[in-house]
């Protein structure tokens, strides 16, 4: 019983949080079927995963959650640029944005857990209802917040053509998709070498950062918001806490603390890993080695 009214507290917590987001993202939101559009895309976001957990649950698989994020991604984004119909360069360059990522890393995690077999961090969660419910309630949560910008954006009655600065946002989208997609390689690459099984890599662009992957993703979304600011309006403000959203998540809870916490129980008493972890930025990449 207590897990239970656990869980309800989280689903509370959730359904708060969402409702706030929903609210403010739908202030000056173009209209469709009498809705905001960017409240149908929040409300897309949490239905894709509630449709998806009862086939999770029943066959206890983790497989397709990383996939069903993307997926989902894409889904809302693509939704609030058809039902939008503005086409403006800035609609269609965030667009390309969400896309881009949303490609590339839900066909990297799938293809990883395919040849992983399984992700471990689920194996105590997926035969516990409640726990398993909310987890895929927090991704139709984490879907939502990371792509706010994006799709007040898009979904905005503002229109304005991209001018001269935005190509710093845009710049700055790239740096960062650049960094998580050759550092995710780099790992994957690391792992499939049988000589370095069991040894935390340490070489390429996480010789400047132990986790260069995260850094990436940071700074595509920062450039996501910035480029999605000049046509927010009002409580649609509220949608740069994407940004926000992703540094908390992935240097506060999910992330990083994890990772830390892992490598350092497997490599805490190596000398070499000590070292390492001494001369290479837990996130921010320093430049000279």
């Amino acid at each position: 019983m207590a897990k239970y009214m656990r869980a309800l507290k989280f689903l509370l917590v959730i359904a708060l949080v969402a409702a706030g987001l929903g609210y403010a993202g739908s202030s000056h939101s173009l209209m469709a079927f009498d809705w905001p559009i960017f409240a149908i895309c929040m409300g897309l976001a949490f239905a894709v995963q509630w449709l998806m957990f009862i086939p999770a649950y029943i066959w206890q698989t983790e497989r397709y959650f990383d996939l069903t994020g993307s997926l989902t991604y894409i889904s809302v984004t693509l939704l609030a640029f058809f039902l939008a119909a503005k086409e403006d360069t800035r609609s269609i360059v965030l667009l390309a944005m969400v896309l881009v990522w949303a490609l590339r890393l839900g066909s990297f995690l799938f293809t990883r857990i395919l040849q992983d077999g399984s992700d471990h961090r689920f194996d105590e969660i997926k035969p516990n209802f409640a726990r398993f419910f909310v987890v895929w309630t927090l991704q139709g949560l984490w879907v939502s917040f990371t792509a706010a910008a994006a799709l007040a954006a898009i979904s905005s009655e503002a229109t304005l053509e991209l001018q001269l600065w935005d190509g710093f946002a845009i710049a700055l989208w790239l740096l960062g998709f650049a960094f998580e997609a050759i550092s995710d390689r780099q790992k994957r690459i690391f792992r499939a070498d049988s000589a370095n099984k069991g040894r935390y890599i340490d070489s390429g662009l996480w010789a400047y950062s132990r986790h260069p992957n995260y850094f990436g993703e940071i700074c595509l979304w920062i450039g996501v918001a910035i480029l999605a600011l000049p046509v927010l309006q009002g409580w649609q403000y509220a949608a740069l806490l994407s940004p926000v959203f992703v540094i908390v998540l992935l240097t506060r809870i999910s992330g990083i603390p994890g990772l830390e916490a892992g490598a350092d129980k497997r490599w805490g008493e190596e000398e070499e890993y000590q070292a390492y972890k001494q001369n290479t930025p837990v996130l921010i990449p320093k430049l000279k080695r």
